[in-house]
């Protein structure tokens, strides 16, 4: 089946690298960039490929709340929307907030009360996360909270805050899509991939779920594990992803059997709390 696929933040490293692995499977792709200028270099990307590629100019900082998403979306008519944008630490906290956490959270709603968008996927970090998992070490966790309240404060709230909207109102969109009786292959899937520090390697063996927090993985390997989750039915939830050992195919879909899921750990009524504050859970 060929999907319409709208990627936000084309112009990104790893986006540069998923774009031609989702049109050579015949999906079609709206790449959202911010510059006319980055036009050429995504075009090129369609060359040689069955999928159909458009590209979609546009300025996140200028998505300020849900209907703002939402006009876009009806431009697009995607079916699955990929997030995999950020400010990248320029134009200050003002600006991560805006695109990071704001713009990434207009999208998520709006894309989840689409009935016609069935997956929403977010490249975020694996230390995006409140409460330490019980898989990680007290040394581990350690390192990612400096890294989160030290390093990276801004990013790390604005990507949390993200993470969290995804997680509890896609799940809200599963329930009732359960409770319809939509047909498990086409109930809503939201989908946070989480990868470690990112390196501009050759693709390669990986580890995936529930796994050590420290360590790198290329942005080869996050592009084909995200095409690899996309195409797997029902999965959903958080993925952590490092260099590793196992094939990305074995991977995912060992993952996807056994509903590995990276969010276990978090306080999950405390996040229904925190999404309120963004406005209310649509039912």
């Amino acid at each position: 089946m060929a999907h319409n696929i709208l990627l936000i933040g084309g112009h990104g490293k790893v986006s540069q690298i998923l774009t031609p692995l989702l049109l050579a499977r015949s999906w079609n792709v709206t790449s959202l960039i911010r510059s006319p200028d980055q036009t050429n270099t995504i075009e090129k990307l369609g060359d040689g490929q069955p999928g159909k590629l458009s590209v979609l100019v546009s300025s996140l900082e200028e998505v300020k709340s849900e209907s703002d998403a939402k006009k876009i979306l009806d431009q697009v008519q995607p079916d699955w929307v990929v997030w995999s944008a950020g400010a990248g630490g320029r134009g200050g906290p003002s600006r991560t907030f805006a695109i990071d956490r704001d713009a990434a959270i207009a999208f998520t709603r709006a894309s989840i009360s689409t009935p016609n968008i069935t997956k929403f996927m977010t490249v975020s970090y694996n230390s995006s996360r409140r409460h330490k998992p019980s898989w990680w070490s007290e040394s581990e966790w350690d390192i990612a909270q400096k890294a989160n309240y030290k390093a990276l404060p801004t990013y790390y709230e604005a990507k949390v805050a993200a993470d969290e909207v995804l997680t509890v109102l896609a799940q809200r969109r599963y329930e009732e899509d359960v409770k319809k009786g939509v047909e498990a292959a086409k109930r809503f899937c939201g989908i946070s991939l989480r990868p470690g520090t990112l390196t501009d390697g050759k693709a390669g063996k990986v580890t995936l779920g529930k796994i050590r927090a420290k360590g790198q993985v290329p942005r080869a390997s996050v592009a084909e594990v995200a095409v690899k989750l996309l195409e797997a039915d029902g999965a959903r939830g958080w993925f952590d992803l490092l260099d590793g050992e196992e094939d990305v195919l074995d991977a995912v879909e060992r993952c996807v059997k056994q509903g590995i899921n990276c969010v276990d750990g978090e306080d999950i009524e405390e996040m229904k709390k925190r999404v309120l504050e963004w406005g209310p859970i649509a039912s």
